[in-house]
């Protein structure tokens, strides 16, 4: 599996270079999703723009570690997605649940705002855990 990743202050951009992700590289994009979340940045943007064709054993890959990310409070978004692979997201069960954009523009631009709001809910439970 090939693939190239950007920090950015907020988020890493793991873009895969392979045209074809196969249900053999499930465990290496789980590893990799993981060792992504466990330092900073944590935030994470998928880059799929070479991808081309997509096991359905990648997609859901891609749904665990998009949850394990939303339970350690850090963003994970999908961008950049084909025809063809956003026709596969669209046929699975998944599509209602994935956070996907069509540009890397738009998907830094959640996550900034997600980085937003948990600062905000997390100023909230401050307030109400030391009232004046």
């Amino acid at each position: 599996m090939q693939y190239k990743t950007d920090l950015k202050e907020k988020f890493t951009v793991l873009t895969f270079l392979d045209t074809k992700m196969t249900s053999n590289l499930v465990p290496e994009i789980e590893a990799l999703t993981q060792e992504i979340l466990g330092k900073p940045p944590k935030n994470l943007v998928v880059n799929c723009q070479h991808i081309t064709q997509w096991d359905p054993e990648v997609i859901e890959g891609f749904v665990h570690a998009q949850q394990q990310f939303y339970d350690n409070n850090a963003s994970f978004v999908i961008c950049s997605l084909s025809k063809s692979l956003q026709d596969s997201l669209d046929n699975s069960n998944f599509a209602q649940i994935m956070n996907t954009t069509p540009t890397e523009s738009e998907a830094w631009d959640i996550v900034q705002m997600e980085e937003i709001e948990r600062e905000l809910l997390d100023s909230d439970d401050m307030e109400f855990a030391n009232p004046e």
